[in-house]
């Protein structure tokens, strides 16, 4: 996947919702994210259109299982040749182990295997959910759960993790420069009204050291939705050019 560009979270409820969407951008080559919604109701049949189309995948899943089935159900998405699949931290290591196995032996011979990244904490929860609804003793911050998550899956074998923008930042000085770090709640604007609750705009997330961008309903939901994904682009390249 292409770091300059933004991934457009293509949460639509039809594959052919999704096609029509990308077909605005003409000829452009886009970072996609495929989530469970589509996924769910298209199948593999969504990601081989858009693979067609010349698109980079982000297939994101979100596996938390046990091992075994984890293993298996990566061996399986390798198959696909997306180029970044997801799973949840919170698995455990043997969990996050036994997906980059899974990866590694479903990954066509002379293929490139995808990327994978582990989920820490979703940009929608607070820190007060983490005390409230995860019983995360206080004494723990929400920014410090998402530094255990992340150095858990370094030891695992992931190549990065997803979180806030905000944490970004903290997670390379724990782990290093080298571990992608993959940041929904991008928005064009911090006056926010929807369930994102750890935001940064592109320009900002840049600077917070994240590497790739996930960004939906402020491009997909907009009366214009190629001038938006090209004003966060270009906000987030010249972020990307001044940190």
């Amino acid at each position: 996947m292409k770091k300059e560009l933004p991934i457009i979270a293509l949460d639509f409820p039809t594959g052919h919702e999704a096609l029509d969407f990308v077909d605005l951008f003409k000829s452009e080559k886009l970072n996609v994210k495929i989530g469970m919604e589509l996924f769910y109701i298209e199948g593999p049949s969504i990601v081989h259109e858009l693979k067609r189309r010349g698109h980079s995948i982000f297939l994101d899943l979100k596996l938390h299982d046990i091992p075994n089935t984890v293993k298996s159900a990566m061996a399986s998405l390798a198959r696909l040749e997306v180029d970044m699949v997801t799973v949840h931290c919170p698995g455990g290591s043997a969990m996050l182990t036994a997906a980059v196995e899974g990866l590694n032996e479903g990954t066509p011979e002379n293929g490139k295997r995808p990327i994978i990244v582990g989920i820490t904490q979703l940009t929608s929860t607070s820190p007060e959910q983490v005390h409230t609804e995860q019983l995360l003793d206080h004494k723990y911050t929400l920014e410090e759960s998402v530094i255990h998550y992340a150095t858990i899956a370094q030891k695992a074998g992931l190549d990065g993790v997803v979180s806030s923008p905000l944490e970004a930042k903290v997670i390379k000085d724990a782990v290093g420069n080298s571990f992608k770090v993959v940041t929904p709640g991008i928005r064009p604007e911090l006056n926010n009204d929807d369930d994102q609750k750890r935001i940064a705009t592109p320009n900002q997330a840049a600077h917070l050291m994240s590497d790739y961008l996930v960004i939906g309903r402020p491009i997909t939901q907009a009366a214009d939705p190629v001038a938006s994904y090209h004003q966060m682009k270009d906000d987030w390249n010249k972020g990307l050019l001044e940190r």
